[in-house]
């Protein structure tokens, strides 16, 4: 029987973390490295990809990164080559790369909805398949973490977020979750999400701005997420610490879904 710690280690294993260049995506390459992963981030701006490399060099991980525009099917498929080649197969799938639109639902643009979807839901099946396929089933083995959303579990409060397409796409992600995780369970690979509450990012910017006092008033917690606050949980799903976890949506929120 192996240690606790045995079972949270990453040590040989290798994971690709989309929308890994900043923020969410960021704190999850580093936690998966600091517990011994060999990684790969990709985002679609080399520039943010460049100084992600370099802070994770900063804490002892070495890290490989592909720029690559998901909501492109052959730029995914790119990225997926180009990952294996790399690390030689992938054990971890971390699906962070998504989009927002605010607008009201009367004048939501028909274009942005679609952008919305085809990077919050197309691509991550685009992106699973491949990995699944070019990898993960030949092996018998993976971990595949969705990044979903407390938006994904419920609507928006009156005069609060207006993101009818965002809401939407991340409340698919939840079923794709667990209908990915009921097909794939025989080929030895866990399909997990994580839906973050409100933490700072590029995205939540303009929110916090206007509502971060009220959004931390409504939080059991009484405090927005911090940049280690998915890092716990993103190594539970990705190590064998979770191999019996599967088809799980986990709200790392500060309990606002709870209440």
């Amino acid at each position: 029987m192996r240690t606790t710690q045995e079972l949270f280690s990453l040590a040989g294993k290798t994971a690709l973390v989309t929308g890994g260049s900043r923020g969410l995506g960021l704190q999850m390459a580093l936690a998966l490295g600091e517990q011994g992963a060999n990684i790969v981030v990709s985002a679609r701006k080399q520039a943010d990809l460049d100084e992600a490399v370099a802070f994770l060099s900063q804490h002892g991980i070495q890290a490989h990164a592909i720029a690559a525009d998901l909501s492109q099917d052959e730029q995914a498929a790119r990225l997926v080559d180009g990952a294996i080649a790399h690390l030689g197969h992938i054990d971890i799938l971390i699906n962070n790369a998504g989009a927002s639109w605010g607008a009201p639902a009367e004048d939501h643009p028909v274009e942005a909805w679609d952008k919305v979807m085809d990077l919050n839901i197309r691509s991550i099946f685009v992106v699973s398949q491949l990995v699944g396929k070019r990898s993960m089933i030949p092996r018998g083995y993976g971990r595949i973490i969705n990044i979903a959303s407390i938006a994904g579990l419920a609507g928006n409060p009156p005069g609060t977020m207006q993101t009818i397409a965002y809401n939407t796409s991340k409340g698919a992600l939840v079923n794709f979750t667990r209908t990915l995780a009921g097909e794939w369970g025989r080929h030895g690979i866990t399909v997990n999400a994580l839906a973050p509450g409100f933490f700072p990012s590029k995205m939540t910017k303009g929110l916090l701005s206007v509502m971060g006092e009220e959004l931390v008033k409504h939080a059991p917690l009484n405090r927005l997420g911090d940049d280690e606050d998915l890092k716990g949980a993103a190594v539970l799903f990705a190590s064998d610490a979770g191999k019996h976890i599967t088809g799980q949506i986990l709200a790392v929120d500060g309990g606002v879904s709870a209440v």
